[in-house]
């Protein structure tokens, strides 16, 4: 699928065959399109946990004000970001790097973040927010409708899958084949009013 196809047709789909599965290959494909969504410094602070177990489904189904998506998809993504990604050996992110751009990342990477906690936690959410896109138009791609979902209780979740503390949540998509066509578009904003050039007036 073309690219601009893929962009134009994604929507967020409700209604899945709960008897479709994803092979892991499938899977692995999705996911490491994800990986190549860019992060600054490249970090790669996302982490994505994909739940599977039909009873922890359940569990975070009943956190999400009983979605059937969440339970029906073939796969639910938690979209997590690992905050403390950027003072973890930092100099793996560059290891591949000519040396004097290590030289010069590599230290800016804890000058930038250090002491910065507002700064960690946006950064993560945008990188998740990026790894988000990837990963439903990479779905698309692949014949697979997605959702992406901020309407549970992010706490019971992070405990459900025994989110780290050094870990939040973004989000999470839930992927499948859908069984319902989504509703018409509700209202796009017209192009003048999204769209500014140059300055604010």
């Amino acid at each position: 699928m073309h690219t601009l196809e893929a962009i134009n047709s994604r929507r967020a789909i409700k209604h899945y065959d709960p008897a479709h599965r994803m092979t892991e290959a499938e899977i692995h494909q999705l996911l490491e399109a994800a990986m190549q969504s860019p992060t600054a410094f490249n970090i790669q602070n996302w982490r994505f946990v994909t739940v599977l177990d039909p009873e922890v489904r359940k569990q975070i189904r009943a956190s999400a004000w009983d979605q059937a998506q969440v339970t029906d998809a073939s796969l639910l993504i938690v979209i997590c970001a690992y905050k403390d990604a950027w003072k973890k050996d930092a100099a793996r992110y560059w290891k591949n790097a000519p040396q004097p751009v290590q030289d010069f990342l590599v230290p800016a990477i804890g000058q930038y973040y250090e002491g910065r906690d507002q700064v960690q936690r946006d950064e993560c959410m945008r990188s998740c927010g990026l790894a988000g896109m990837t990963i439903m138009l990479a779905a698309k791609a692949m014949g697979y409708d997605s959702c992406p979902m901020d309407g549970f209780d992010f706490d019971a979740v992070a405990k459900i899958i025994k989110l780290p503390e050094d870990h939040v949540i973004s989000f999470m998509i839930a992927v499948g084949k859908g069984t319902q066509p989504a509703w018409a578009k509700p209202g796009q904003l017209p192009y003048d009013e999204v769209v500014i050039r140059d300055q604010f007036h």
